[in-house]
């Protein structure tokens, strides 16, 4: 990877926001750097290698940074959080439930004995793609936040679950390794927890805002990247740690200087390079030659918005629902994995991520509708 790459890279993700401009579209910045990067990646004209490790691990620190915003985002102080919280799990597991049969169906009419794999891909949820576009939109209100737990309680338990689904002989070692996250988690809570309340963190706020030292950024990607770390040596996403991470920064409480530098790291450099990435990752040539793989991502991507979108029959409005079934970590790391260990069809990866990309594009009209109803400047004055 060269100069040269990134800054075509950084130049073509610019259609993200160019797209997000026109307010009456309604469209989220992810959708527009994701086909950026089909265009200049494996699909498209092929000018950068997404094989690339330079380009590969920046987009992984890129995952990771966008997970651990779309975390601080979840309203963890919010007292409107807890009955949400309850409310968002039964929805995932009912969401599961469905999944379990029309995962089902499907693995018996392909025939690819891959059931509990596509279980874990119907049931799942984006929150690295539904958060910012929650945040992008401006979506507020009971229902919005409803749905905003679902998905974070739907994306952390398919996470746990995919190994299991798609290499059951790791997951063991998996489901250690998630566990370690998670411990080390709770520790950083009560840490931090500590810290801001014996006034220190307070302290070295002052201290870093009078010499401009940047010290709460440095310590955040210090501690996120270790735990980022320990994830990667437990065979676990960074997803994982960075959502976790979030969470436990929302649940102490994120200093407002702070929240913009991480905006100004994550949406303007590092977020953007990790879904190019993601867009140059994708081969839907492949596709081309197999038929059968083509109407398998079809279904996939259908049966999952049948599946988040029946929760309309709970109360749930339906523009809400489908942009609940918005996925994206889960499906690209099954088929990363998928393919590694040679356990998927031929195609099969493909197929995976073409459903992934209809519940993208479903999600990304869903959130359009979504804006006129339940965007801040859309609610009716108190």
């Amino acid at each position: 990877m060269s100069f040269f790459q990134l800054s075509l890279i950084a130049a073509v993700a610019l259609l993200g926001p160019l797209l997000a401009f026109p307010r009456t579209w309604h469209l989220p910045m992810v959708l527009g750097q994701l086909l950026a990067g089909i265009a200049i990646g494996r699909t498209g004209l092929g000018l950068v290698d997404s094989t690339d490790p330079t380009f590969t691990f920046v987009a992984d620190v890129g995952f990771a940074l966008i997970m651990f915003v779309a975390g601080t985002h979840v309203p963890v102080r919010d007292q409107a959080i807890r009955p949400a919280l309850g409310g968002g799990a039964l929805r995932a597991a009912i969401a599961a439930a469905l999944a379990a049969a029309v995962g089902t169906v499907i693995a018996f009419a392909f025939g690819t004995g891959h059931a509990p794999l596509y279980i874990v891909l119907l049931a799942s949820s984006s929150a690295a793609l539904v958060l910012p576009i929650v945040d992008s939109l401006r979506l507020a209100g009971p229902k919005v936040l409803t749905t905003t737990a679902q998905v974070a309680v739907a994306d952390i338990a398919c996470i746990v679950a995919l190994p299991l689904a798609v290499d059951p002989p790791n997951a063991p070692r998996a489901a250690i390794g998630a566990t370690a996250v998670a411990a080390c988690s709770v520790v950083l809570f009560f840490v931090l927890r500590w810290l801001e309340l014996s006034g220190t963190r307070g302290r070295v706020h002052d201290v870093s805002e009078e010499r401009k030292f940047a010290l709460e950024l440095r310590i955040q990607l210090a501690l996120l990247f270790a735990l980022s770390g320990l994830a990667v040596a437990g065979h676990v996403s960074v997803m994982l740690a960075g959502f976790s991470f979030g969470l436990v920064v929302a649940a102490v409480g994120e200093p407002r200087r702070l929240a913009h530098q991480l905006f100004a790291v994550s949406d303007g450099f590092l977020g953007p390079v990790f879904f190019v990435w993601l867009g140059a990752s994708l081969d839907l040539r492949a596709l081309a030659g197999t038929p059968a793989m083509v109407l398998l991502g079809v279904c996939l991507g259908a049966g999952t918005l049948l599946v988040h979108g029946s929760l309309r029959l709970l109360g749930q409005p339906l523009p809400l629902a489908v942009l609940s079934a918005s996925q994206l970590g889960v499906p690209v790391a099954a088929a990363t994995i998928g393919s590694q260990l040679s356990l998927l069809e031929p195609g099969e990866a493909s197929a995976l991520i073409l459903g992934a990309l209809i519940t993208i594009g479903a999600s990304a009209a869903a959130g359009s509708r979504a804006a006129r109803t339940f965007a801040r400047n859309a609610e009716a004055p108190a």
